[in-house]
């Protein structure tokens, strides 16, 4: 039997966002990388919840890389959160599914002139190899069956259309003003990926 992954700890957590909720979930305790939900303490799960499914970019998440607008959204992400309330999951895999160690690879191909999809390719992966089990178990845990997604990407709207136990009412966009260095990068996730962005 495959074990799910569970609730390890909750603990609060003051932030410029306000003063969040902070859940770890993970197989068992002594998992080193769990995935995390930022809860706000004031969000209504009976009601429409303000979800943000947001995948580990450390590079732009932590060091805030111009190469993406990763740590924009996320920040973004959490600012809207902290005003009107809700969740956010922070899924522990990097690079589209890939790794950091992949990734940084990807980004030496890319420096070589191929896109963000390409260089992925060109090393053996999928486009985007990214998977959403375990943020729906998280979801499922936190008895969230209504939900305003905080997105511009079509796979997680996509994802959610298929849990019966779950309806996307409305989703929020979430627009970063593009820099040179990741206008590349966002017209691929805009042609490639589908992603609503207005470029």
């Amino acid at each position: 039997m495959i074990s799910k992954i569970e609730n390890q700890i909750q603990v609060g957590l003051p932030t410029p966002y306000g003063d969040l909720n902070i859940i770890a979930y993970a197989k068992d305790s002594s998992e080193l990388m769990p995935h995390l939900a930022l809860v706000h303490p004031d969000t209504n799960f009976e009601k429409v919840v303000n979800v943000r499914v947001h995948s580990e970019c450390m590079t732009g998440d932590v060091f805030g890389s111009y190469r993406c607008e990763c740590g924009e959204q996320l920040s973004l992400s959490l600012e809207y959160i902290g005003a009107n309330t809700g969740v956010l999951i922070y899924l522990r895999q990097e690079g589209r599914g890939i790794g950091l160690i992949n990734k940084l690879h990807a980004y030496a191909k890319q420096d070589e002139g191929f896109d963000t999809a390409e260089a992925n390719k060109v090393l053996g992966f999928g486009y985007d190899d990214r998977t959403y089990e375990d943020a729906i178990s998280i979801l499922k845990d936190l008895k969230i069956s209504k939900i305003n997604l905080i997105t511009n990407n079509p796979d997680k709207i996509n994802v959610f259309d298929t849990i019966d136990s779950m309806e996307i009412i409305e989703r929020i966009e979430i627009l970063i003003e593009p820099r040179k260095e990741n206008l590349k990068y966002l017209k691929t996730k805009k042609e490639k990926f589908n992603h609503f962005l207005d470029l």
